[in-house]
Parts: C-alpha cells; structure tokens; sequence
C-alpha cells in the first residue's frame, strides 16, 4: 500500500537536492555549514546530473530530515522569549550548535 504523501515527498527531495545543488555553487563553505554536509557529500551533490537527481528524488523517504537533537534546538527557537531584533541571530547560533558529525549511509542532509 503506497502513502498518499509520497508525491509530496518525492516533490519535497527534488527541491531539497536543487536547493542543495545551487547552495553549494553559489558558496560552498556556507551550503555547507547549513546543511550540515561534508566535503564529501557536498562533492557528490554537485556532481548529481538530472537523471541521478529525478531517480534519487524518486524514493519513498525524506532526504532531509530532524536529528535526534532537533527537537530540543527546535523548542528552544521556538519559545525563544528574546526580542525580534536578536531572534533571528539567537536561532542561528542554536542551530549551529547542532554536531558536525560525518554523514554517512543514505543521509543527505
């Protein structure tokens, strides 16, 4: 039995990896600090050619995904009691924070 979300995911992947493609192109360094990739990832992503990024779009699952530290960085941006001015600044260096850990397996970002 196929989920009626897999269109959206399918949907969701390919906009993740185009997004990733032209991060990557446009600064590298910095596509790479927000995705949370590695240089040998960030290869890979930009090597991908239009077939190899319909077909890996393609899949059942989520390229882009929560950590298992996501949801206390998330509550903390999300109840942040701070000013607008700082918010945004403040929300960014929490996410940040999260661990710069080798990717690995089929996780893309």
């Amino acid at each position: 039995m196929t989920s009626p979300y897999v269109d959206e995911i399918q949907e969701m992947n390919l906009a993740y990896l185009l997004l990733a493609q032209r991060l990557l192109n446009h600064d590298r360094a910095e596509a790479m600090f927000r995705l949370k990739i590695d240089d040998e990832m960030a290869d890979l992503l930009v090597s991908l050619n239009a077939q190899q990024l319909s077909r890996l779009a393609g899949i059942n699952q989520l390229l882009c995904h929560f950590g298992p530290e996501s949801a206390a960085q998330l509550r903390q941006v999300a109840d942040n009691p701070r000013d607008q001015g700082l918010a945004h600044f403040h929300s960014s260096l929490l996410m940040a924070s999260r661990s710069q850990a080798p990717q690995g397996g089929g996780h893309v970002g």
